[in-house]
């Protein structure tokens, strides 16, 4: 099993398959950003299947399929067939922005996959497009189709920005309630040039929730996961919310969580540059045991915790690379 030097079992990966995006969240990729990945150094199809049976022989069982935009790669489908299929791997989910999710809802849930994360920061078009320079109707559609195909459940999450989409807040949680989806509330986080220019509109949860405290009837609850989330229901209703505060209230102690890049470097902290680049393992002839072997000395190395606050201008890829 997979335990670092703090106890902490690791039993979720997040996969990002591609480092590309149709959209450009300001605080996520900036539009003058262009060093993507090539595709000739992307993992393949073949080898994500291997890397990920090692992961799973060593007890991790939860993937996530994370990109950039992971709708995106074209080999999307046959890569979740083939996690899904792995012993071991218990859940199959992904995070998307749901734009082309109309088209592929149906064929993702066939191939195994259970849950989705779906980014909404705006219901309103002008602000949408503002955040994102994308169209918010194919988003709305492919949430209807996300559900139409059983993929339950749905959560919406909101990543809050003061002074851009805090106003929103209330008319999100109406929007969720009449459609029965989770919602759930995000700090920004200082990572990369897009995460730094957006400091600047950095809120606390807090605030959000203690302004819903004053309106609703919040009371704890538990949602299905494997992430970070601090969940309440809305009294006399089917809504639950979460608040995700990497910042304000790092929750680092229970981070059962790494992260694999579309070139197979295995990240052990979202908010640290330590990394191990497993790519050339496989690409070099390693056996299974030399790639679980390595697996171990690079948990082994996973910090304590993030260092946000202290500092904040010291991840410098952007937050596309990795999926957040």
């Amino acid at each position: 099993m997979l335990s670092d030097t703090f106890g902490r079992r690791i039993e979720y990966l997040r996969l990002s398959v591609t480092d590309r995006c149709d959209f450009r969240c300001f605080y996520c990729l900036p539009r003058s950003h262009r060093a993507f990945e090539t595709p000739d150094d992307w993992l393949t199809t073949d080898e994500v299947e291997r890397l990920i049976a090692q992961f799973a022989a060593l007890g991790v069982k939860h993937v996530r399929l994370t990109g950039g935009e992971p709708l995106v790669r074209k080999e999307l489908e046959d890569i979740a067939r083939r996690i899904a299929a792995l012993q071991g791997i218990e859940e199959l989910s992904l995070s998307t922005n749901a734009s082309r999710l109309s088209q592929f809802a149906g064929p993702l849930s066939d191939a195994g996959v259970t849950r989705l994360n779906i980014s909404l920061d705006s219901l309103n078009e002008k602000k949408f497009k503002t955040i994102t320079g994308s169209r918010l109707q194919p988003v709305l559609e492919g949430i209807a189709s996300a559900q139409a195909a059983g993929l339950t459940p749905i959560k919406l999450n909101m990543v809050i920005m003061r002074g851009i989409n805090d106003d929103e807040v209330e008319s999100m949680i109406e929007y969720c309630m009449e459609r029965g989806l989770t919602l759930r509330f995000i700090e920004t986080m200082p990572v990369g040039q897009g995460g730094l220019s957006a400091s600047e509109h950095y809120m606390p949860l807090s605030e959000i929730e203690a302004r819903l405290k004053k309106r609703y009837k919040l009371q704890p609850a538990a949602m299905r996961g494997s992430g970070p989330a601090r969940y309440f229901q809305i009294e006399d209703s089917d809504l639950v919310i979460g608040f995700i505060t990497p910042q304000s209230q790092h929750f680092c102690a229970t981070c059962n969580r790494v992260r694999v890049s579309v070139t197979g470097d295995l990240h052990l902290c979202l908010g640290q540059e330590d990394k191990l680049a497993l790519r050339p393992l496989i690409r070099e002839g390693a056996t299974d045991a030399d790639i679980q072997a390595a697996i171990h000395s690079a948990i082994a190395r996973k910090p304590e915790r993030h260092h946000f606050g202290e500092t904040p201008t010291a991840i410098i890829r952007p937050m596309s690379a990795l999926g957040g």
